[in-house]
């Protein structure tokens, strides 16, 4: 059967579509838990050391062609693998961290030079037991009545640990189970005071109890681990109305002395409430033992006397006297009585005296923690002072002497025999960081006798530290200058703050934290700032950091200070040209200028100078050292001079120039320059000529030109083909034929070649030949597989296109085709310009734009 001409062509061209097909490469997906393929369902442990190779990439091409792979992530995100192109295998680069980040997002790409076939993976992140428990809403302190029941719930602690399963789980416990009056729930942290146990306000005013939170274990780097976290729980201790009034000061003994006037104050008893947190006000009153001879000061206890001590008659008076508490609603509460001895004397030879709890004594020391409560009884101390004379003989003042408004005495006036009281009258005065010991002396001297018998004792008082004070910095501000080259873990400064309390609370832990904090670390004890040790440090881009650093005592007691650190700039950027090879025109009595710049910060590594290091064919030129400007050297006026100097007449010469800086040592980087000298006349010829001038130093602007008017022609063009073909279509006189997009493979990295596919128009199809290529044998990437089918040679690029500065990621696998004429058609020759010099111009301006477009070539 004989086929007509037209679906002869037809069926060639069919073959030849099919022979041109280029199929995509493809991933093999192998499933979960494969460790290649294209890690479809892959997930990753966070703690994988940096450097393991976690997953090999797998695909193949179908016609056998080489692949390479490709992995990328969002800009925004971190590029936490590599892949090695030739064999895909993965490589871990940064450290994982599930807690910040528990998937990855990345996009791995196969391509056989002509096809890319990528596609968007995640890959997750198992959780590994890094994270130790953190106890949250620290510090804790509870306020506890001491009437609490036994059993009772008194605070609940929380910690978080963020890691999950059995290393997220938090149990807790007490530190010293033993020695407390308190347990712990393991599971949900509450605290209870322990059953069968009470509190005291009288005995402990504060308990401080240790509570540990512990995960529940798991893997880390192949071993099982642990990790635990402390706190401290403060239970302050409320004082309730439970106790009696206690008298202070007993026994009591008084005297009265046969010339004692009827309404003097025999002796003071004193009285306070039991419970010290809220006491009541009490009231004093007498028993009837009395018989009348003596009354009480219902507010003050001050017993008088009544009666002459010649109507009196007893030599002896065991009077009670009793104290009621009033509560604040005004109605009696607890009562107390203690028993008052008086002796009626009148003689008087004995001075007063000092008694302990074995005896005279003239010395008493007692231990106590500083700043008591304003008030406080120094109950440590067992002191009694004692006249055996009778009367007025015996009665004597008591007064403390040394640093004075700190501690008062009760009673100040003595009759025979009394309890010494001290009462703390200052309590911020009582500093452990001012004063480690305390000393005064009682001084007990009598009042109405002329002998004026006296005696003293010494009372040495030991402070005992509590938390107090806060941690102080030594400055508010710090301030450190660093280069900015330091490696990654430098130290930058040292802080310091410095707490008076002692023990544990004198303990400081240092912390930092601020927006400019990022790049920095602070030693929690001894207060050195230093570099992250990623971190890398760059004067050009931020110059100055400022962060706080906190002081943090055990109680959460704490000072900031402000931290300013300053990046001190170093030489380390070259001068940069904006070309390598620079092209000028210098009209004589002008200049040109040559610019360059470096990306140091600071002066003096910022700073250029330049040089003229060769001229070809000979040196005319001086330039500005400073500035960069070229000019003609003084002698050289005119075009006349220059062609002397060169006879052949050629007025472009060829110049190597350097920019240095000014930095310690010092960069430098060269340049070449061409500069074309002429004069004005040659400028303002002709509108061409002036055109032509005017884009002899910037080609691209004539590119630009004609790239337009190539436009315009390339449109009118379409538009008349595309009415040829409509026409010739519904005449079925020809075909229509297909131009076809391929990328050819590339010369050098970056670089993408441009060719056309040119078509020559004739009006019957008889006139075309179809040319077939041989098919090509699929083959896998490690087998040897047939060449690929030869390319026909493309036509240099046309001046219109501009230049491209990178490859197109992607192609369309198309089918191609091509139609030759039996014979090329010769072009007509282009007419000549209209004069030398515009032919001279147009001739170096074509030069300089097929220079520029050999890097940036596409094939159509």
């Amino acid at each position: 059967m004989r086929l007509d001409p037209q679906a002869a062509l037809a069926l060639g061209l069919l073959r030849l579509c099919l022979a041109q097909v280029n199929f995509a490469p493809h991933f093999f997906d192998n499933g979960v838990g494969s460790t290649n393929g294209n890690m479809a369902l892959f997930s990753l442990p966070e703690d994988t050391p940096v450097g393991s190779h976690v997953y090999t990439l797998n695909g193949t091409d179908p016609e056998g062609d080489p692949v390479s792979y490709h992995i990328s992530f969002d800009p925004s995100s971190r590029s936490v693998f590599s892949v090695d192109p030739n064999f895909g295998n993965i490589t871990l680069v940064e450290e994982l961290d599930r807690e910040r980040e528990d998937e990855i997002e990345a996009i791995i790409s196969i391509s056989d030079s002509l096809n890319l076939v990528a596609e968007k993976v995640v890959i997750l992140v198992t959780d590994a037991n890094d994270e130790a428990p953190r106890f949250i809403q620290e510090p804790y302190t509870v306020h506890v009545p001491e009437d609490t029941p036994p059993g009772s719930s008194i605070l609940k602690v929380h910690a978080v640990d963020k890691d999950t399963g059995s290393g997220g789980s938090v149990t807790y416990f007490l530190q010293n189970m033993q020695s407390t009056k308190f347990a712990m729930d393991r599971h949900s942290g509450v605290l209870r005071l322990r059953p069968g146990t009470t509190l005291d306000y009288e005995k402990a005013r504060a308990h401080f109890v240790t509570v540990v939170a512990k995960d529940g274990g798991g893997r880390l780097r192949g071993a099982d681990v642990v990790f635990s976290a402390t706190t401290t729980v403060t239970v302050n201790v409320e004082d309730v109305q439970d106790m009696a009034p206690v008298f202070v000061g007993t026994p009591y003994y008084g005297y009265v002395y046969e010339d004692t006037i009827p309404g003097s104050e025999v002796l003071t008893v004193a009285a306070m409430d039991g419970d010290r947190g809220k006491p009541n006000h009490i009231l004093y009153s007498l028993m009837s033992e009395s018989d009348g001879a003596f009354e009480i000061n219902e507010t003050s206890g001050t017993i008088s006397i009544t009666q002459s001590p010649a109507q009196l008659q007893r030599e002896v008076y065991e009077l009670h006297v009793q104290v009621t508490e009033v509560s604040s609603a005004g109605s009696p509460a607890a009562q107390a009585i203690v028993p008052v001895t008086i002796r009626i004397v009148n003689l008087n030879n004995h001075p007063p005296t000092f008694y302990g709890e074995s005896g005279p004594q003239n010395r008493f020391e007692l231990s106590m923690y500083e700043h008591p409560p304003q008030g406080e009884i120094l109950r440590g101390l067992k002191i009694t002072v004692n006249d055996s004379d009778q009367g007025a003989n015996a009665k004597f003042n008591l007064r403390l002497v040394g640093p004075g408004g700190i501690f008062r005495v009760v009673p100040q006036t003595i009759l025979n025999e009394a309890q010494v009281t001290i009462i703390v009258e200052n309590s911020a005065a009582i500093d452990f960081e001012k004063f480690k010991v305390l000393t005064f002396k009682l001084l007990a001297i009598e009042v109405n006798t002329p002998e004026k018998f006296s005696s003293t004792a010494d009372v040495v008082i030991q402070l005992l530290d509590t938390n107090d004070n806060v941690p102080k910095f030594t400055s508010q501000y710090y301030i450190a200058r660093i280069p900015e080259n330091v490696p990654g873990g430098s130290n930058v400064l040292a802080v310091t703050a410095v707490d008076p309390d002692t023990g544990p609370w004198g303990e400081v832990k240092y912390s930092i934290y601020g927006s400019g904090a990022d790049l920095f670390l602070i030693h929690p004890s001894t207060g050195i700032v230093y570099t992250q040790p990623w971190a890398s440090l760059d004067a050009e881009a931020t110059a100055r950091y400022n962060f706080y650093v906190k002081a943090e005592d055990m109680e959460g007691r704490y000072s900031l200070a402000e931290v300013f650190v300053t990046l001190l700039d170093v030489n380390d950027h070259y001068p940069q040209f904006g070309k390598s090879i620079q092209e000028k025109t210098m009209v004589l009595g002008t200049s040109v200028k040559i610019e360059a710049t470096d990306q140091d910060a600071e002066e003096p590594n910022n700073l250029v100078d330049y040089s003229i290091i060769r001229v070809e064919p000979a040196n005319v030129f001086d330039i500005n050292a400073h500035t960069g400007e070229i000019r003609l050297k003084n002698s050289i006026c005119s075009l006349e001079a220059l062609h002397n100097i060169t006879p052949s007449g050629v007025y472009t010469w060829s110049l190597e120039v350097q920019a240095t800086d000014r930095g310690s040592p010092s960069f430098s980087t060269t340049a070449s320059l061409k500069i074309d000298i002429t004069d004005t006349e040659m400028l303002s010829r002709s509108p061409m000529d002036a055109f032509l001038m005017q884009t002899k130093d910037n080609p691209m602007k004539a590119v630009g030109v004609l790239a337009g008017i190539m436009a315009i022609i390339v449109a009118i063009t379409v538009l008349v083909s595309t009415a040829t073909y409509w026409r010739n279509r519904k005449s079925n006189k020809v075909l229509p034929v297909r131009r076809v997009l391929r990328k050819r493979p590339s010369p050098a990295p970056g670089t993408v070649h441009i060719k056309w596919l040119k078509f020559n128009r004739t009006k019957a199809a008889a006139k075309f030949v179809l040319q077939e290529d041989a098919p090509n044998e699929n083959c896998n990437n490690h087998s040897q597989g047939s060449p690929p089918p030869p390319r026909a040679p493309a036509p240099p690029p046309p001046p219109g296109m501009a230049p491209s500065t990178a490859a197109a990621p992607w192609t369309v696998p198309t089918v191609s085709g091509s139609l030759t004429p039996p014979q090329p058609q010769h072009l007509p020759k282009p007419k000549a310009l209209g004069s030398p010099m515009q032919s001279a111009l147009v001739s170096e301006l074509r030069q300089k734009f097929e220079k520029n477009n050999v890097a940036s070539k596409a094939y159509f």
